[in-house]
């Protein structure tokens, strides 16, 4: 297969740490382009990107940007990490330089149907979900997006009968709608205020979010969390089927629980999967994204048998509401991957027992009001770290009033605070990391703060 990269000379902007750049790179770079990957961090800050493109014909222009590969460039793929206002971005718009993005030429150029899937929180679990039920029905099933993996170096091998699950950010998203282009069948969790920081305002970031139904056929799907008051308003702009599913309530079309199963309605028929006592991951968000993968990976074909395998043997993925282990009767829960109040909101609701949450960290714009609020009456104990930590204690103050709980914490570092809620807590507590904030002041990444933790509590 031959795509039509060979000898265009092409700028990759921002290769990123985590991957972002480096599947793309690679891709171009073996169709025979002329590549040029510049990015604003250094060659031993981004050193463990590089090795990956070993052996290569790549040119590395790394400490900062030149004009000149944004004038001279045929194309710039733009990684979703590079703010939209860059003055670079505007240069290669000025010269007539295509813009392009790793997720658009997927799109472009991907032969099998996509399953894509957004949304401000549960995105991760539910793309894996859905994956994980396709992958008992043997299709072969391709997983990515940005849940980390590049699928662009597999183009190759994807066939028209495969299938892909795809995790979309609004970043992504964003861009994807200059290609008119929308996946065949579209999943949305929820949406809550994120990314704030990078985003004008909601209104900018909802619109994003909404890519993934705009350019749907009339023989798409869109499923949506009737739970999401934002989300009920999306149906008049579904052009294909909508399906609406809930933890909460009864429905027509779309899948629900009812008692111990899950029910999935569509078409007039209903299949229904008892099962519900035996899912793993805890909370009424997972059940919700549980619901959403059953009723999307049943869209594609899979059945009953494969969905109850794959929900019941799934146990959650790293840093989201990950049981790390017991001690002395006090369980310990990695939430690393909740970046804003209300995915910790949901963690602090997943559990019965008395909490010592840890949680702080760098500023994205959020609002922490009814995260402090909840804080107030369902916790035992808050210990603060970063540069958030100051302006959750005052909300918290504020909310709890001349309650005697929840004591709070303020440490410098993040084994303070860990050693702090340690020797507060006591047999039945939960130690609950769910930062409710992003961990660029003190962390490179939510994954290494996850990863900290769970050596500090597995050296106990």
């Amino acid at each position: 297969m031959q795509y039509e990269f060979k000898n265009k000379k092409i700028t990759v902007m921002g290769l990123g740490l985590f991957g972002g750049g480096v599947g793309v790179a690679q891709f171009l770079a073996k169709q025979g382009a002329r590549v040029t990957v510049t990015d604003l961090r250094n060659t031993t800050e981004l050193s463990s990107s590089i090795k990956q493109l070993e052996g290569l014909p790549i040119s590395y222009k790394l400490g900062g940007h030149s004009e000149e590969d944004f004038i001279n460039a045929d194309v710039v793929v733009v990684n979703p990490a590079v703010p939209k206002n860059s003055k670079f971005i505007q240069i290669a718009r000025n010269n007539h330089v295509q813009i392009d993005t790793e997720i658009n030429i997927f799109f472009k150029l991907c032969p099998a149907p996509i399953i894509g899937i957004t949304g401000s929180n549960g995105k991760s679990t539910t793309t894996t979900l859905t994956g994980k039920i396709l992958e008992e029905t043997q299709r072969k099933t391709w997983i990515g997006g940005n849940i980390g993996k590049s699928l662009l170096r597999y183009l190759e091998e994807m066939k028209p009968a495969d299938i892909v699950v795809l995790e979309l950010s609004s970043f992504q998203l964003e861009e994807l709608n200059k290609t008119g282009k929308s996946p065949h069948i579209s999943i949305v969790t929820n949406i809550s205020p994120n990314h704030l920081d990078r985003h004008a305002d909601m209104d900018e970031y909802i619109q994003a979010k909404k890519t993934i139904i705009l350019h749907q056929g009339s023989g798409d799907y869109a499923l949506l969390n009737y739970d999401d008051p934002e989300l009920r308003r999306w149906e008049k702009d579904c052009k294909g089927h909508v399906l609406w599913y809930s933890a909460n309530h009864t429905l027509a079309n779309g899948a629900f629980i009812k008692r111990n199963d899950i029910v999935i309605a569509v078409d007039g028929k209903n299949t229904t999967i008892p099962c519900v006592p035996r899912i793993k991951i805890p909370g009424i968000h997972n059940l919700q994204n549980v619901l959403a993968a059953s009723c999307a990976a049943y869209l594609a074909g899979a059945r009953e048998q494969h969905i109850e395998k794959a929900i019941t043997t799934f146990s959650g993925l790293a840093h989201r509401l990950e049981f790390v282990r017991e001690v002395n009767g006090v369980r310990y829960y990695n939430d690393s991957k909740a970046t804003t109040p209300e995915s910790s909101i949901v963690a602090i609701a997943a559990f019965q027992a008395q909490i010592i949450l840890i949680a702080g960290g760098y500023d994205k714009g959020s609002n922490f009001s009814e995260f402090a609020g909840k804080c107030a009456q369902h916790t035992k104990t808050i210990v603060l770290i970063g540069k958030t930590a100051g302006k959750i204690k005052e909300l918290i103050l504020e909310k709890k009033g001349s309650r005697e709980t929840p004591s709070i914490f303020m440490l410098k570092t993040f084994e303070e605070a860990f050693r702090q809620a340690n020797s507060l807590a006591k047999a039945g507590d939960i130690i609950l990391l769910s930062p409710a904030c992003a961990s660029y002041d003190m962390f490179l990444n939510y994954e290494e703060r996850g990863r900290q933790f769970k050596d500090m509590v597995k050296a106990l």
